[in-house]
């Protein structure tokens, strides 16, 4: 079961959807799982969908609330629901289940109900997918923002993590520069010297090292949804951690 995580805008939904075709294109069982009770619009037809248990708007109208307290609800209603939503995901028996979360990650990840879905659900391999937005970590600190948030929430949710470079197709140059980053201490504090200095400087990149030391590594996957580019790699990684490190062949 893959759970796919990220900010706002970050592409999980879209990963969703290029995932679960990858599968279904190769002769594999495959199903999307929406867990996002608010989402108006989505690119792929749930197997699996919470807006049919619990509506944004009925959850307004109910406890008399506006569009915010509604989504904080709304997303701990999800964790009671999750007894139904597991029955429906074991009715399909498959193999590998997409799992697409709430576009605010902090519902999902920094509340207990999230923790308590991912805990929950029942699985032969768990995995968490947190997608990076090369939009918004086109600068040293956002980066560091964004490594950290990676590193939360995989600290929080406490399953095994890969930190993906979202948007491949339209953000080359980000994510080349990006990648760089990731594996390279030196070059990122260099980009970070052009910006920052003396306090400031030293704060971020001590807490750079601390994150490479924590979990976010020197590996990105980064890949397009729309061209299917860095897919094969993503895949392999996912597959290998599934089997408990064995190697993956295409």
């Amino acid at each position: 079961m893959t759970f796919v995580t990220g900010t706002a805008g970050s592409g999980k939904s879209l990963l969703t959807n290029a995932l679960k075709n990858w599968y279904v294109n190769r002769g594999e069982d495959a199903i999307a799982v929406n867990l996002d009770p608010g989402v108006v619009d989505l690119p792929y037809e749930p197997d699996v969908d919470i807006r049919e248990k619990i509506q944004l708007q009925d959850v307004m109208e109910d406890y008399g609330l506006g569009p915010n307290g509604a989504l904080i609800l709304a997303a701990d209603l999800t964790a009671t629901k999750i007894g139904e939503v597991q029955d429906e995901i074991d009715s399909y028996k498959a193999e590998n289940v997409i799992v697409d979360t709430p576009g605010q990650t902090e519902l999902f990840a920094f509340r207990e109900s999230g923790e308590f879905i991912v805990r929950e659900t029942k699985a032969d391999s768990k995995l968490l997918l947190f997608l990076l937005d090369p939009l918004l970590a086109n600068t040293p600190s956002n980066f560091l923002s964004l490594a950290l948030l990676s590193a939360s929430v995989g600290l929080r949710l406490n399953v095994p993590k890969i930190t993906v470079l979202t948007k491949r197709d339209i953000a080359r140059d980000g994510v080349k520069r990006i990648s760089e980053w990731s594996r390279d201490t030196k070059l990122f504090e260099d980009a970070l010297a052009g910006t920052k200095d003396g306090e400031q400087y030293s704060l971020y990149s001590e807490l750079f090292r601390s994150i490479r030391r924590l979990s976010f590594g020197a590996d990105l996957y980064p890949v397009s949804s729309t061209t299917q580019e860095g897919m094969i790699a993503l895949i392999g990684e996912m597959t290998r951690i599934a089997r408990g490190g064995e190697e993956f062949t295409d």
